[in-house]
């Protein structure tokens, strides 16, 4: 019988099993988690066959090293990368057949953060609560990859599709611009905070992670200084913690927080800070 798997050769800075996360469960404490960059993901899975929710791999910076056990169409895609197998140079944003004990490798990030690798069948790890996602937060989920760690993969559907053409892959923004909404703790701080929010320029941290992205830049100043009781808080949140500098709430965010939300960044913007490389400049862009 054909042993469906692959072992992990190297695991990289930060890399772990993703999908599109677990949903409705935030009242029991659980974030939503999920793979950061969903449009990679999803057509990571496409070119390979897979529905858009199978699992997959998302590493971070310095990307990682597979064997697969069994031969296997994988395609690697996000951040942009060189990819090889045995050491040759192989396709990024393509499908790449990869055949048993062979060594398929995504290198650092060549532009972006995170890359993703979709193998056909997906990554079949036991689910919990209807999700396969690593949550960093809570400890749900796989463990991040390490080195020598075996997963398992599912059946292929089918063939891959034809695909004609490059695939239609976002570039990483070389400024991340974030649209927000003001609220619901804008009054928490002074008018001259929220003019700073809108026209100063940020840079990303190297703290950020899967849980936030963190800034570096000017401080907001409280325009109320006591303690705010713990709240719900939201995929998208800029949470000011006591330094000033906003946080951005990503996929294993908090389920609730004590620190005032200034605003809430436009969905539509949350996968591009997925893949905004520390430093990179940050605008945050107040609508309606």
């Amino acid at each position: 019988m054909t042993d469906r798997a692959f072992a992990v050769v190297r695991a990289g800075a930060l890399t772990t099993v993703q999908d599109l996360g677990r949903p409705g469960h935030a009242h029991l404490g659980v974030p939503h988690s999920g793979v950061l960059d969903p449009r990679s993901g999803r057509l990571v899975n496409r070119l390979v066959g897979n529905a858009e929710s199978a699992a997959v791999l998302e590493t971070t910076l310095n990307g990682c090293a597979v064997r697969p056990r069994c031969a296997v169409t994988v395609a690697v895609g996000g951040a942009h990368c060189q990819v090889t197998v045995d050491g040759r140079p192989a396709a990024w944003g393509a499908p790449v057949r990869v055949a048993a004990d062979s060594v398929l490798e995504a290198g650092p990030a060549l532009r972006g953060v995170r890359a993703y690798l979709a193998f056909a069948g997906g990554i079949a790890v036991d689910p919990v609560l209807g999700s396969r996602s690593t949550d960093l937060l809570s400890g749900l989920g796989p463990a991040p990859l390490a080195d020598g760690a075996v997963l398992p993969l599912g059946r292929p559907a089918g063939p891959p599709p034809r695909a004609d053409g490059g695939a239609p892959w976002p570039a990483p923004p070389a400024e991340l611009v974030l649209r927000v909404r003001l609220g619901p703790r804008a009054d928490w701080f002074t008018d001259a905070a929220l003019r700073t929010l809108a026209r100063a320029a940020y840079r990303v941290s190297s703290a950020s992670n899967r849980i936030g992205l963190r800034t570096e830049g000017p401080a907001l100043e409280r325009a109320v200084t006591g303690e705010l009781p713990s709240e719900g808080m939201v995929l998208g949140a800029v949470q000011v913690p006591p330094d000033g500098r906003p946080v951005v709430f990503l996929a294993d965010h908090p389920t609730t927080g004590g620190y005032p939300v200034v605003a809430v960044v436009d969905a539509r913007d949350l996968p591009a800070a997925a893949q905004a490389a520390p430093g990179a400049p940050v605008r945050f862009v107040p609508v309606r």
